[in-house]
């Protein structure tokens, strides 16, 4: 008996050796970049970018460290970031893999006061060259010229639309090529403020739908009106932050939804803004683009991803940045996911809580706020294929597109978005059955579907004629074998009843 204990007690502690073990291994394998299949089961990805530089103020040779830094935008080779706590702007020149401090703007000239910033969170900066700055504290948005000339004031709003007792803290900017100027303020739930190119508002922009339960709206219904003076308004939710793309769609991102928001598929934490303010958003992939599809509480970061910026890419690719667990996502412009990467961590490729992402080409550049950097990453050879794939669609080159997809899965077995790109390419070249094959790899009903329309439609016209042969064959010989037989019946009677009256 006592040797049967000690042999159990043994197996117990190998059990449990080898489990620890293989904690320690999937600890040690963490994944880096990632997607998700058909399944939304995560699959693990060659790197899509590697950092190239990480940059702090002693890159820069400046004398004092980011402060909070929130804001950032990328105009050609320069790049300005909003130094939110030390009150400034800092433009930076990229030459090549070099970064070097061009000026520190902290102040201007013209008929305004004060003439410097107070809490600046965000920068725009036109192909002309002039600079809007949301200066937060001093209640207005800023438009200066290349030289740090002072134009124009956009400011709290005079009419009836906007709430009076309302305070106003503009904190992100987008401007469009006509010099309209679309802001994003605090505690302002009728959408983006929209000013004309003189400064004058003109109302809200893509309001985002109210959200309230079945519960609150039946209790609002049946409640008197003092109870329904006491209780909060159904009102849209704020956005957290903009970017507008090269056609003039407005990107917005929104954090303010509950988890069972997410789970009923009625949260929109990443929105696509026509110039009449209505989402249009492709969303064709297996899972929504909300980042993280599954949520864990580790390290306190429990719930979905939430956004904090959003950029958009000349091919429609449009790349994400979570400031909960410090990740970074991209979506192709049918809402396909094309990777994730990153973490929360001071490690390079790693973020503690980044605060505005934009992109130099296909580089991707990170504000952390926390860790008071910026983060420069570079495409890998597995990311270049990606883009040219998709941009090579695109342009209608499918054949290229199909080869480098092709190239992709190479690298890459479980990447289903390659799968629909072929799928797709070879859609597009007419080429319907073997399309059908890459969709059913990928899962992909509706693509599937629609190939195998085609082709049965190119597989009847093709086969008409054996068609119509099938058909006679079917129908018409039993009619003639029938006729024959009733001939036959005929004859026999005819020469039966010959026979009887003989």
């Amino acid at each position: 008996m006592k040797g049967k204990k000690k042999t159990i007690l043994l197996l117990i502690m190998i059990l449990c050796f080898m489990n620890s073990s293989v904690l320690v291994y999937a600890a040690d394998n963490d994944v880096y970049t990632y997607t998700y299949d058909w399944d939304e089961n995560i699959q693990p990805s060659p790197n899509v970018y590697e950092v190239l530089e990480v940059i702090d103020y002693k890159d820069l040779q400046l004398e004092k460290s980011f402060r909070n830094p929130q804001g950032m935008f990328v105009r050609d080779n320069m790049i300005y970031i909003c130094d939110t706590g030390n009150n400034r702007i800092v433009q930076i020149e990229r030459n090549g893999d070099t970064f070097n401090l061009i000026r520190i703007i902290d102040s201007f000239t013209g008929d305004t006061d004060p003439l410097t910033f107070k809490t600046p969170t965000d920068v725009f900066v036109t192909e002309e060259g002039d600079i809007y700055v949301c200066d937060q504290e001093n209640a207005r948005v800023l438009k200066l010229d290349k030289d740090l000339n002072y134009k124009l004031s956009f400011v709290k709003p005079t009419n009836t639309t906007f709430d009076q007792n309302l305070a106003y803290v503009p904190t992100k900017i987008v401007v469009d090529r006509v010099g309209r100027v679309f802001v994003q303020a605090i505690n302002v739930n009728q959408g983006l403020m929209k000013y004309e190119p003189d400064g004058e508002f003109t109302g809200f922009v893509g309001a985002m739908p109210a959200s309230f339960s079945a519960y609150e709206y039946l209790w609002k219904m049946i409640s008197t009106q003092a109870q329904q003076a006491q209780m909060t308004n159904f009102v849209p939710t704020e956005y957290d932050n903009i970017c507008i793309d090269d056609d003039g769609f407005i990107y917005t991102v929104s954090t303010h939804f509950s988890k069972e928001d997410y789970k009923a598929d009625k949260a929109q934490p990443i929105r696509r803004l026509n110039s009449q303010g209505s989402d249009i958003l492709i969303k064709n992939g297996y899972c929504w683009p909300i980042g993280d599809v599954y949520w864990d509480d580790a390290a306190g970061m429990d719930g979905p991803s939430k956004f904090s910026d959003v950029t958009a890419m000349e091919n429609d690719i449009y790349v994400i940045s979570d400031r909960l667990r410090g990740r970074v996502f991209g979506y192709d412009s049918q809402g396909n996911f094309l990777f994730g990467f990153g973490g929360s961590g001071n490690m390079e490729g790693y973020f503690r809580y980044p605060s505005a992402i934009d992109h130099m080409g296909r580089d991707l550049l990170i504000l952390d706020s926390l860790d008071c950097s910026l983060t420069v990453m570079r495409t890998t050879e597995y990311g270049e294929y990606i883009f040219d794939a998709i941009d090579q669609y695109q342009r209608g080159n499918y054949d290229e597109s199909a080869v480098i997809w092709r190239k992709v899965l190479q690298m890459n077995g479980n990447f289903s978005s390659a799968y629909v790109g072929v799928g797709r390419s070879l859609l597009r070249q007419n080429e319907y059955k073997e399309a059908m094959k890459y969709f059913r790899a990928a899962w992909d009903d509706d693509n599937y579907g629609k190939a195998f329309k085609l082709y049965r439609r190119v597989w009847v016209e093709e086969n008409i004629l054996w068609l119509f042969l099938g058909f006679f064959v079917v129908l018409g010989i039993p009619l003639i074998i029938g006729k024959i037989n009733k001939i036959k019946g005929e004859v026999a009677r005819y020469e039966h009843d010959r026979a009887r009256f003989k």
